[in-house]
């Protein structure tokens, strides 16, 4: 059967897990916002990506309109020709007129179809224009993610090793920790920037928010007969002596 752990030694148990969290967060707060940065990178990189496919689709679009016109146009100007071949042929007044409508329709066909080259170019050089300017803002992001991808990966190599000896170490002094207390511990974590759940008293004030320990209760933390929290901010209080004790 297992021996039942004393007050004290959920303390010191505590403790060491939080020096060795602490020493995790460090190398977090080496690593700094660069996680972030990069994944935030690659995001707005995926979405320019597909921005610039769209514009890419839509230009291929408007430039095969603007052939279907100009198509138009050739065979618009060949029906001219032939029908005006026509007209030097015709036996009466009915085909003249029939042949004038033919010329005037076709001639109209072109017209419709330059303006509509015009409408399509200036659409063109609209899209051109932002898909340039979208791959030329994506240039920059991949230079930036390179950039940023460089120095993480420079701090990670540098403290990979430490780290996964860190988060080892955390884990298995977790498992000395009962459930409830671990569960609160990791709650206080979260709760704050610095991560700090487990602090010593300092000049009679807690080591996490300063505040000051009353006399009878910096007796009781001393004594160790009991998991004590800050009546301020939460955070779990030991005495001095057990950090030095530790050491």
């Amino acid at each position: 059967m297992a021996k039942e752990l004393t007050a004290a030694d959920k303390l010191k148990n505590l403790h060491n897990l939080q020096l060795i969290d602490s020493k995790i967060d460090e190398i977090e707060v080496l690593k700094g916002e660069l996680p972030i940065e990069v994944k935030d990178l690659e995001d707005e990189i995926e979405g320019l990506q597909t921005r610039i496919n769209k514009l890419k689709d839509r230009i291929d679009d408007l430039q095969e309109e603007a052939s279907k016109h100009k198509s138009n146009i050739q065979e618009s100007t060949a029906l001219i020709e032939r029908y005006e071949k026509q007209m030097d042929n015709v036996k009466n007044n009915r085909e003249y007129d029939a042949l004038s409508k033919e010329l005037e329709l076709q001639k109209l066909e072109i017209q419709l179809s330059e303006k509509r080259i015009i409408e399509t170019n200036l659409r063109l050089n609209r899209f051109k224009e932002e898909f340039d300017q979208a791959n030329e803002k994506m240039a920059g992001k991949r230079k930036n993610l390179d950039h940023k991808q460089v120095e993480l990966q420079d701090i990670i190599e540098k403290t990979e090793k430490e780290e996964a000896k860190l988060r080892k170490a955390s884990e298995k002094a977790e498992k000395g920790i009962e459930e409830r207390l671990l569960k609160a511990y990791k709650k206080t974590r979260e709760n704050y920037r610095n991560g700090l759940a487990v602090v010593t008293v300092q000049r009679n004030s807690c080591g996490g928010c300063f505040n000051k320990i009353p006399p009878q209760l910096q007796l009781e933390i001393a004594m160790q007969k009991k998991v004590i929290v800050c009546e301020h901010c939460g955070r779990i209080l030991v005495d001095d002596g057990l950090v030095n004790e530790e050491a």
